[in-house]
């Protein structure tokens, strides 16, 4: 180790495993205290084996090795530290021996590219900094930083620290200035998302430099750069209520990981400033960005998505949009405790982010429509065999653990209903296991039963979701009476004995458009639901779509022709005079073809009228980066027909 490297936690009280830090009101699980089954956790085992732990290691490191990359068009240096933090991820959640195996192995791959000082990057000296690799060393950075609090290994954080330094020897105080570094078009945002690792080093380091470094880039936002003449003013843009399309650059993901290192410097220093700059812009997000499955983007910008959901937009809903803006999401969770967060991760996690992961866990989709298709991500760089979604849902999926389960001012919360088992401790300091089955959220009945060696007086926190205004508590059989969205407080003396039952009001509902067009939406409790092409024969006529009070809708629950078609969700919904058959949107379109379309976004009336129904000008066209032929399967060995 080299003089001057002092390594070790931090006493800010840091979340490292997942406890919560001293500035947040909410604590996420720590490693493997979350084991879903059901539906999602064999989406989640898919993806954490298929996409991370099968991952070919030496086409991500080859960047590193060579170091060839010189143009804007070059980003390979981001895919190592992409994957390997959902590789760290899935390992947590595995904890297999060939999972720890994959990320040791990794680490070492890696820390063996590094130059003489340090350097961890895909470029030779002359082009340091160019195009995206500082973008791609914050990658890295991350993912070792990932290794370590997995691990504790002190070589993996004295690498970590070394390549933070030459970032601080380029960038830093008497150096270049960092904004004007990087792809023109993103007026520096992508270079200034490294605050976020470098804010890290601090917290696991201790080490001041780092604090230092992280204050210099946050001030330099707010000063002319070559490429933002009146400056980047993140923050007083945020503070100003300024629309996300009105900063600097509306490119969505990375405007997002520059404020998730406002988040972690909010943490290290206490600056109310910038927690409230970090809320502004998620406030900015849901009022202006968030649609009816998630977060709406076009070609990868913002784009007041709210009010052109029902519009075929070009590349909407980008994969590594959804996966940021639930990184951040959880991010506002953990800063304030308030559970409006939690319902807006639910919704991306259904609606937006796992339609979006081909069935065998190894491919995703780069964008998503509620109408259309579903279409595969093409490949970025044939080299490495991967795209920059592809290695990003697997980020926001592995994360579900962390969020589901945690803490709340110190008590015991539980946030996802989700069948599967966790481990949290009590504030005496017991082991409280929580054994929740059912079929959440596709069914309204879901069963926790505790487990607690020793009867304790504490409070259990519910969450009590927005979506279900009306919702039922039994606790031992005793009705418990519960009002409202937000979070339930049960306290009492808890018994290893004791088991809830949570019944939760899934009735099926229209939701108008929100620019008065006059479309609607069908969901049903967190689900959105959707018209398949596979499920509805071509038939003449409209359909009336048959609504109530506050937009009701009744159906009848077809569970013989969901397990038919591999489905969670068939829904018939008859007019009088014919019946349609909604699914869950992420069931429909999972033959990922042209034939297999589907449509969320319905008039009222509904022309019937055949395959038209389903021409809603949203195609593999406007949904791939490919414009003359439809995507390329991806790589051998992905199934494209539902697996279940």
């Amino acid at each position: 180790m080299r003089p001057g490297y002092t390594v070790g936690l931090l006493g800010l009280g840091l979340a490292v495993g997942g406890a919560a830090s001293a500035a947040d009101a909410a604590g996420a699980a720590g490693p493997g205290a979350v084991q879903f089954t059901g539906w999602l956790g064999a989406r989640l085992t898919a993806c954490a084996q298929h996409g991370l732990v099968e991952q070919p290691l030496e086409p991500l490191i080859a960047p590193f090795r060579d170091k060839t990359e010189v143009g804007d068009g070059d980003w390979r240096c981001e895919y190592w530290g992409k994957w390997f933090t959902g590789l760290a991820l899935a390992d947590a959640y595995l904890q297999t021996p060939r999972s720890a195996r994959v990320r040791d192995e990794a680490v070492a791959a890696l820390v063996a590219t590094a130059d003489d000082d340090g350097y961890l990057g895909t470029r030779s000296r002359e082009h340091r900094g160019a195009g995206w690799d500082v973008w791609g060393r914050k990658y890295a950075l991350l993912g070792l930083l990932a290794a370590y609090d997995r691990t504790g290994a002190q070589g993996t954080l004295a690498a970590a620290m070394r390549a933070g330094d030459t970032l601080i020897a380029q960038f830093g105080p008497g150096g270049a200035n960092l904004p004007d570094y990087g792809f023109a078009a993103w007026k520096g945002l992508p270079t200034s998302s490294v605050l976020e690792p470098i804010v890290r080093l601090y917290q696991r380091s201790g080490e001041q430099r780092f604090l230092d470094f992280a204050a210099h880039i946050v001030a330099a936002w707010s000063r002319p750069s070559a490429l933002a003449p009146e400056g980047m003013r993140l923050i007083e843009s945020a503070l100003s209520g300024a629309r996300p399309v009105e900063y600097v650059a509306a490119k969505a993901y990375e405007m997002m990981s520059c404020f998730e290192g406002l988040c972690e410097l909010y943490r290290a220093t206490g600056n109310e400033d910038y927690k409230r700059a970090a809320l502004a812009l998620g406030e900015g997000v849901l009022a202006h960005e968030t649609t009816i499955l998630g977060c709406g983007t076009s070609r990868e910008v913002w784009c007041d998505g709210r009010t052109r959901q029902t519009e075929p937009l070009d590349m909407p809903m980008e994969t590594c949009v959804t996966a940021t803006w639930m990184k951040y999401a959880e991010h506002l969770w953990q800063l304030t405790g308030e559970p409006r967060w939690i319902d807006e991760l639910e919704r991306n996690l259904y609606n937006a982010l796992l339609p979006a992961m081909m069935p065998s866990g190894r491919w995703w989709a780069y964008f998503s429509s509620p109408n259309g298709e579903r279409v595969p991500s093409y490949i970025q760089h044939a080299d490495v065999g991967l795209s920059c979604c592809v290695v990003n849902g697997p980020r926001a999926l592995l994360r579900t653990p962390r969020w589901a389960v945690g803490t709340l001012d110190g008590a015991p919360c539980i946030n996802l209903y989700a069948p599967g088992h966790a481990m949290v401790s009590t504030p005496a300091g017991q082991q409280l296991g929580l054994h929740l089955s059912g079929d959440y959220p596709f069914a309204a009945t879901t069963q926790v039963r505790l487990d607690l060696e020793q009867p304790e007086r504490f409070t259990l926190v519910l969450r009590s979701p927005a979506w279900s205004p009306r919702w039922q508590v039994r606790i031992n059989g005793e009705p418990v009476e519960v009002e409202g969205a937000g979070y339930v407080r049960l306290e009492r003396e808890w018994r290893g004995a004791d088991h809830l039952e949570l019944r939760f009001d899934l009735t099926v509902r229209a939701v108008a458009a929100p620019d008065g067009n006059g479309q609607v939406a069908l969901v049903r409790g967190p689900v959105v639901l959707s018209l398949s092409e596979r499920l509805n024969t071509a038939a003449a006529g409209t359909f009336d779509l048959p609504t109530g009070v506050d937009g009701e809708v009744t159906g009848q629950l077809d569970p013989e022709l969901a397990a038919e078609a591999g489905t969670n969700v068939a829904l018939r919904v008859s007019d009088g005079t014919r019946a349609v058959v909604f699914c869950d949107y992420a069931s429909a379109g999972t033959g990922w073809s042209t034939t297999d379309r589907f449509r969320t976004w319905l008039t009222n009336p509904l022309e019937l009228g055949g395959t038209s129904l389903y021409d809603t000008g949203q195609d593999w066209r406007s949904l791939s980066h490919q414009r003359d032929h439809r995507p390329a399967e991806p790589p051998a060995g992905e199934v494209l027909a539902d697996e279940r």
